[in-house]
Order: structure tokens, then C-alpha cells, then sequence
């Protein structure tokens, strides 16, 4: 895709462009069209109207868009890392944001996206509300390989099947931890699974079988989250 072969991104609407500014994200370009009002952001290129519509990737572009370098982070990064986020193969780019967003929120250390759609899209961008800009992502090709990586490092990692024996509200994170997802069509997979150290299920009252991957996700975050506060 051209985004990775420049190694650049879009970053539309003032909101995230504002957010990407605030955490120091290397921006190539910013331009805002003729006449819109964009008080607290640097001085942008103006440009006509109609200018952004075809350059935006949404239904009703906003008025500014940037040009922004994507910025990764080394796995060898989080090597001292106690609270981790493993996405295996996720292919829904709004499920990818919206557990970046949850994750941040957290108190999480780092994303490790293996596979699977690319966080720069501009709908996980959109959908991480910022966030993105403020968790380190370290992208691999192997997430069996960086599993193997992480539990060197002495993580535990955790994963969810919806059939495992143990709640996850009963197990003990207030350790280094690495909680792994697997896509939205087929969960973990059997080479990840063989990677994981304890998987636990979210008990559900209802007559749905499982959750979504990004609201699975938001629930053991904010456990791990909540368990480390009564630690």
C-alpha cells in the first residue's frame, strides 16, 4: 500500500491532528482548507475547497488533514514492559483502534500488532481517537516467535477462548502480563495458542456466545487495570 511505502499516514479532522501534536508525532504537512477555523494548531498549507474530499477517507471529510510518519517501535522496546497488548491477525481496522483506545486507557505499556491489518489505516487511526500516538506499537511479521520473545522476558501470557475453565476475573495480573487476541472470525489460532500460558473465559449472561474482539479486550484491560490498583 502507497502509506507503507512512503511510510506515512493521514491524520484527518483538527481533534486527532491536535492529539498527534500534543504527543509530538512527527508530522510531515498539515493542511487546513480556505476559511476553516483551526485555533491551537500549527500553521497549516491552506487549500482550496473541495481540495480535502478527495484526499480524505471519510464520508464528510473534516477540514484539516496531516501527513504524518509512521513511527514503530522495536519488540526488544517492551522487554521491560509489565502489562502488554498482543493482537494476532486481526483484520477489522476499527476493532484495531478501538482496543488501542482501551488499552491506552489502561495504563497498558505497549501494543504488539502481529499480522493482520495495519494500525496506520486511517480508520484505526480514527478509531483509536488518538490514543495511537501514545502507546509504542512494535509490528511483527511472526506472533509466535514475539510470544516466545515475551514469555523469555517473563511474562505471563494470557489468552481467551470462550470454552476455557477459568474466568478471567480469577486469575491473578497484577504481574508482568501480555494479554494476546486473535482475530475476529477465528480467535487464536493453534500455533499462538501453543504460545500462551493460561486462557480464561469472560462468563457471559446472556445469549450470545462471545464478544466482540475489541469489547473482549476493553474488559481485560481495565482488569488488569483495576487489580494493579488494589495491588
Amino acid at each position: 500500500m502507497a502509506r507503507e511505502d512512503e511510510q506515512a499516514f493521514l491524520i484527518e479532522g483538527p481533534t486527532l491532528v491536535a492529539e498527534a501534536v500534543r504527543a509530538n508525532w512527527p508530522l510531515e504537512a498539515i493542511y487546513v482548507e480556505e476559511g476553516a477555523s483551526v485555533e491551537g494548531l500549527p500553521a497549516g498549507t491552506p487549500v482550496a475547497r473541495g481540495v480535502l474530499e478527495r484526499v480524505a477517507t471519510t464520508v464528510t471529510p473534516r477540514p484539516v488533514l496531516a501527513v504524518a510518519r509512521r513511527q514503530v517501535a522495536p519488540l526488544g522496546a517492551l522487554r521491560d514492559a509489565s502489562f502488554v497488548v498482543v493482537l494476532a491477525a486481526l483484520a477489522d481496522p476499527g476493532n484495531l483502534g478501538t482496543i488501542v483506545r482501551s488499552a491506552e486507557a489502561a495504563g497498558v505499556d505497549g501494543v504488539v500488532v502481529a499480522g493482520g491489518v495495519d494500525p496506520f489505516n486511517p480508520k484505526s487511526v480514527r478509531a483509536s481517537a488518538g490514543s495511537i500516538f501514545f502507546v509504542p506499537l512494535a509490528l511483527v511479521d511472526d506472533g509466535t516467535a514475539a510470544l516466545e520473545d515475551l514469555g523469555s522476558w517473563g511474562m505471563r501470557r494470557i489468552g481467551t477462548r470462550a470454552d476455557a475453565d477459568r474466568p478471567y476475573d480469577e486469575i491473578d495480573m497484577r504481574g508482568a502480563v501480555a494479554l494476546v487476541l486473535g482475530s475476529e472470525s477465528h480467535g487464536i489460532d493453534d500455533d499462538v495458542g501453543a504460545r500462551v500460558d493460561e486462557m480464561v473465559s469472560i462468563p457471559m449472561a446472556g445469549q450470545a456466545e462471545s464478544l466482540n474482539v475489541a469489547a473482549a479486550a476493553a474488559v481485560l484491560c481495565f482488569e488488569v487495570a483495576r487489580q494493579r490498583r488494589g495491588s
